[in-house]
């Protein structure tokens, strides 16, 4: 077996670590563990929302919509995604916190992978990838 392979399946292995495949967070030795990228399968309900805006980016992030409606906010704008494919993108410095206004899959690719921007796990996130908080935070 070659251990820097990995093959998984975007929902089931999603669904282990709050949506996140790949990512500093990720064990040593684990091919998905990576400083220079995070990757996330988030699988939202309708209605879900951040828990807090995530203040101070140090990170550039892509958000790809898969399926559904969802909401991007950013000060002063919001941008909503709602045909598969949309996607947006922002940089360092810029704030911004997000809503699902209807159930939704959005594909997030930041870069790079550091540590400090997850929110304390709340009892609508059980760690199934969806609930308040899970987007934008590493485990």
């Amino acid at each position: 077996m070659d251990d820097s392979v990995y093959v998984g399946n975007a929902g089931k292995d999603a669904a282990l670590d709050r949506g996140w495949l790949l990512g500093h967070f990720k064990a040593e030795g684990d091919p998905r563990r990576s400083e220079a990228v995070e990757i996330k399968w988030g699988v939202h309900p309708r209605g879900d929302t951040r828990a807090q805006w995530v203040r101070g980016e140090e990170r550039t992030a892509l958000q790809v919509l898969i399926s559904g409606r969802f909401r991007v906010d950013f000060p002063g704008r919001s941008v909503v995604l709602e045909r598969q494919g949309d996607y947006v993108v922002w940089g360092r410095g810029v704030d911004h916190s997000w809503v699902a206004e209807e159930e939704s899959v959005v594909l997030t690719v930041r870069w790079p992978s550091v540590a400090g921007y997850a929110v304390p796990d709340s009892d609508s996130d059980s760690g199934s990838g969806s609930g308040s908080g899970s987007d934008g935070d590493a485990p």
